[in-house]
């Protein structure tokens, strides 16, 4: 499953062909915190426990003719998200460490970068 680490989206997100961002958080999660021009789809409760079908049903929100990158908390879930929407041939890839990641990344946080390096390496 394909992820993205936080500064290559960011690099992303200024270009033409600029992805999708589905953030999957609680909505009051999203209204706190959230990438700038990310789209809430709060299916994350759901996905957790194990319901797929909230997100299928939706699927309708989320547009096929670009890239799509999946948030959530850590990355976690939001791997869940991306191996629906791979199955319903979507172009899509996880933000490795979730909103924690960008967060650090954008603070330029010594554990963003010890991070970054590891998810270099594997």
């Amino acid at each position: 499953m394909s992820k993205i680490r936080p500064d290559e989206l960011d690099d992303r997100l200024d270009a033409d062909d600029a992805p999708y961002v589905l953030d999957i958080r609680p909505r009051k999660a999203f209204q706190s915190e959230h990438i700038d021009g990310s789209r809430n789809i709060p299916v994350y409760d759901d996905l957790r426990g194990g319901d797929e079908d909230a997100l299928r049903s939706r699927l309708d929100k989320i547009p096929q003719d670009n890239p799509v990158v999946t948030v959530c908390k850590m990355g976690v879930v939001a791997k869940r998200a991306t191996g629906i929407l791979d199955e319903e041939g979507y172009e899509v890839s996880t933000l490795a460490g979730g909103m924690s990641g960008w967060r650090g990344y954008r603070a330029g946080s010594l554990g963003y970068r010890v991070r970054s390096v590891l998810w270099r390496l594997f």
